[in-house]
Formats: C-alpha cells, sequence, structure tokens
C-alpha cells in the first residue's frame, strides 16, 4: 500500500468528464469508496464498467 496522500476532490470543481466519471461511480455505488481510498482502491471490473458507461452515454450525445 502506498503512503502517497490522497488529495480531496471538489466535486463542485470539475471538467465536464471527470465530473461524469464521478457521477457514474455515484450511480454505480463507488462514489464513497473512490473519495476515501482513491481510484486505485477500485477492482479492475469496476473500472470497466465506469469506461463502458462512459463510452455508452458519449455514444449518445
Amino acid at each position: 500500500m502506498s503512503t502517497k496522500k490522497i488529495k480531496p476532490i471538489d466535486l463542485k470543481n470539475l471538467e465536464p468528464e471527470e465530473k461524469l466519471k464521478y457521477e457514474i461511480a455515484e450511480e454505480l455505488g463507488l462514489l464513497d469508496k473512490v473519495v476515501t481510498e482513491g481510484w486505485r482502491s477500485l477492482s479492475s471490473k469496476e473500472t470497466g464498467r465506469i469506461g463502458g458507461l462512459i463510452t455508452k452515454r458519449k455514444r449518445k450525445s
């Protein structure tokens, strides 16, 4: 486990693409885990699910 500090996330001041990533993480029930432990704490399955939903939504717009 790394000792690198996790910087606080300002959810109100994000780029549109980052905002979408956090919104999807929230919908999947992973936002708390991401905020407390960082993106590295997610499994490859969880990360892939987020990536897949981002791609799906980008295609729709």
